[in-house]
């Protein structure tokens, strides 16, 4: 039921943090895991770590904000692969700045990353999946349902993340796609080790407030990637799933 084997699946920012754990857990059970990234070093590295534990994965490079490098992106998929099956959309960035300092560019930056990305990618992805079915999880984040005063253009952009996650799930269901999003909680990356960086105290209140007791890591992010990505989820679309140790639910 959870066997991947024979499937493609494309996992944007899939070169680090939450994007390799989904990848990693993807490619163990049994995909072919194509990395999308910007930093081609980067990337290069998470398909040798990928390949070096057995599994099958390449990379490619490109900017999924751009509407050029993502059609390029999937006529590459059609041409090498003649199909994507699992597409994970995870590019993600934030500025943590009160709202009324942020700019519109530094606004527009983080819409394009998280939300207007995975608009392109699912776009592109829908007529290589609509033959056979498919599986898109679209990363959002416990910010999706809760507000922080430093992140008003990332809960803006993971809430978004939701709602389009929602909406294709519907008009794609004739075509056996099911579109789910995750919700990750405070989980221990580069963005948040960031945020503990410039947040005083978050570190405490995290542990504080999360039943399980302690930060997230990424391969925790890799049971549910492969549930929705697998015919185990034929049944789920549309719904958001927290990932987050019981924080959002203290």
């Amino acid at each position: 039921m959870f066997d991947l084997t024979g499937k493609l699946a494309v996992v944007t920012g899939g070169n680090g943090g939450i994007g390799f754990g989904m990848a990693r857990g993807l490619a163990e059970a049994g995909a072919r895991v194509v990395i999308v990234g910007r930093n081609s070093g980067k990337s290069a590295a998470a398909v040798t770590a990928l390949e070096t534990g057995g599994c099958d994965a390449e990379a490619v490079d490109a900017d999924v904000t751009r509407e050029g490098d993502v059609a390029a992106l999937f006529d590459s998929l059609r041409e090498r692969h003649g199909r994507v099956d699992i597409l994970v959309n995870n590019a993600g960035t934030t500025i943590r700045k009160m709202p009324e300092s942020l700019a519109l560019d530094e606004w527009k930056q983080v819409m394009d990353v998280n939300l207007t990305s995975a608009f392109l990618c699912c776009r592109a992805a829908q007529p290589l999946m609509k033959e056979r079915g498919g599986k898109i999880i679209n990363i959002g984040s416990m910010m999706s349902i809760f507000g922080a005063p430093y992140a008003s253009a990332y809960g803006a952009s993971k809430g978004g993340i939701v709602q389009y996650t929602r909406a294709i799930a519907t008009a794609w269901a004739p075509y056996n796609i099911q579109a789910n999003a995750v919700l990750p909680g405070w989980i221990d990356t580069e963005l948040t080790q960031g945020a503990r960086a410039q947040v005083p105290g978050l570190n405490e209140r995290v542990l504080a407030r999360t039943p399980a007791g302690r930060w997230g890591v990424p391969k925790d992010m890799a049971g549910i990637a492969v549930f929705l990505a697998s015919e185990a989820s034929d049944f789920v679309t549309g719904t958001a799933i927290p990932v987050d140790g019981g924080y959002s639910v203290a």
